[in-house]
């Protein structure tokens, strides 16, 4: 379980294929906290540590979470966004995050608004998955708030704090993100399914 708050940048400082599974080897400043076994949200997908070396550690994904995430198209030098696992106690400062992505959107706007910016993404709504004005998503694994829903199309507002602390500031026109619809919001709409 995460939040959505972003802790630290990662570098991809390696991509392997073996069979159907990318092992990706990550540098990061938290590396020394981690941990075999520990899951960590990079770009709001949930995968484990599978190996450490001094400040570089290793994942593994695979087919499934390959073909529903923007991961195929990483490549090394990239930068993503890290988040460690909730505490129990901790505050809440985003929403609740399973890290496990539903689907890609693409960035179909980027305006800048007086010292903020307002990015627009536009996803397959025949998914099933929407958004609620003013309700929660997460894009490459950050918890934000949607501006302007519509059936397959969101936007939302960055603040210059997440601008420059995620990577955002690399997401441009055309580039593919991760998404994760708000859970609740994902319960209701099964149940509505079924009626």
């Amino acid at each position: 379980m995460f939040t959505g708050i972003i802790e630290t940048l990662g570098i991809i400082k390696d991509i392997k294929k073996d069979k159907d599974n990318l092992h990706i080897t990550v540098s990061s400043i938290i590396t020394h906290e981690l941990k075999i076994d520990q899951s960590v949200a990079h770009n709001g997908v949930c995968l484990t540590v599978v190996a450490i070396s001094s400040s570089e550690y290793t994942v593994t994904a695979i087919r499934e979470t390959i073909e529903k995430t923007n991961l195929a198209n990483w490549k090394i030098g990239d930068s993503i966004n890290l988040e460690r696992g909730m505490k129990l106690g901790d505050r809440l400062d985003g929403h609740i995050v399973q890290g496990h992505v539903d689907q890609t959107g693409i960035c179909k706007s980027v305006e800048e608004a007086g010292g903020s910016w307002y990015f627009t993404f536009e996803y397959d709504s025949k998914l099933n998955n929407i958004t609620i004005e003013k309700g929660s998503i997460t894009i490459n694994g950050v918890s934000l708030t949607v501006v302007n829903s519509k059936e397959k199309e969101f936007s939302v507002a960055i603040i210059p704090y997440t601008f420059e602390n995620t990577n955002f500031k690399n997401v441009k026109i055309g580039a593919i993100v991760n998404l994760e619809f708000d859970v609740v919001g994902k319960y209701v709409s099964r149940l509505y399914s079924l009626k």
